[in-house]
């Protein structure tokens, strides 16, 4: 039997981390003498990978500058973390939303820019470890749009292309389901427009967390 499964994305899909990235990213770029982008140019970026992302906020520079940035970057998020002021709190309904679809006959999965070392730690900070049978992060893949995460969570999750849907809330995350050709379904509490999320590929755009379980389950 072929398995449903709903690939989320994290940040800004399950969980609110703009202030923690925007701050790691600005000391980055202090850090290299660099003028650090205004805070909704770097939400624009979340959901690449972590070098793509840099690459993409300072196009004029070359590489070695864009790796010094990323490992800057890493450093410092893992600082705050150790520090204890890395917040990335659950999006209210998210847990119900979860329940639901398992007992639906769901299989749940993570398609996401973080290192496997930063996924970890949100699924342990919010008692979710264990509940996705696939996860999928930048660590093992090129950046979204690509579609290589989804077609791997689709082949460990025992899923096809036409059981899967990617829910996430960027227009990568759209683009990166329609080059994998699963359904595309954006949530407009992350950090791309809705109109933005449509262009890209999503069949639909939800508001809600019940809105989106009843989404998946036409």
């Amino acid at each position: 039997m072929t398995n449903k499964l709903a690939l989320f994305d994290c940040d800004g899909t399950m969980v609110d981390s703009q202030a923690n990235i925007c701050v790691s990213m600005e000391r980055a770029f202090e850090i290299h003498g660099l003028e650090a982008p205004d805070r909704h140019s770097i939400r624009r970026i979340v959901g690449l990978s972590l070098s793509e992302a840099v690459g993409q906020l300072i196009p004029d520079h070359d590489r070695k500058t864009i790796a010094r940035v990323v490992e800057s970057y890493k450093d410092g998020f893992f600082e705050l973390r150790q520090a204890g002021g890395v917040h990335e709190p659950l999006y209210d309904g998210l847990l119900d939303l979860l329940e639901g679809l398992e007992a639906g006959g769901w299989v749940l999965g993570v398609a996401t820019g973080k290192s496997d070392r930063g996924l970890q730690h949100v699924l342990e900070a919010h008692g979710l470890t264990g509940r996705f049978v696939t996860l999928q992060t930048a660590d093992r893949h090129p950046s979204k749009p690509h579609p290589a995460m989804v077609e791997l969570a689709i082949a460990e999750a025992g899923a096809s292309a036409q059981t899967t849907a990617m829910i996430g809330d960027t227009s990568f995350d759209m683009e990166m389901a329609v080059n994998a050709k699963v359904r595309a379904v954006g949530v407009d509490w992350g950090y791309h427009d809705a109109d933005e999320l449509i262009i890209a590929g999503a069949e639909i755009v939800t508001a809600t967390m019940d809105e989106l379980h009843e989404v998946l389950n036409r």
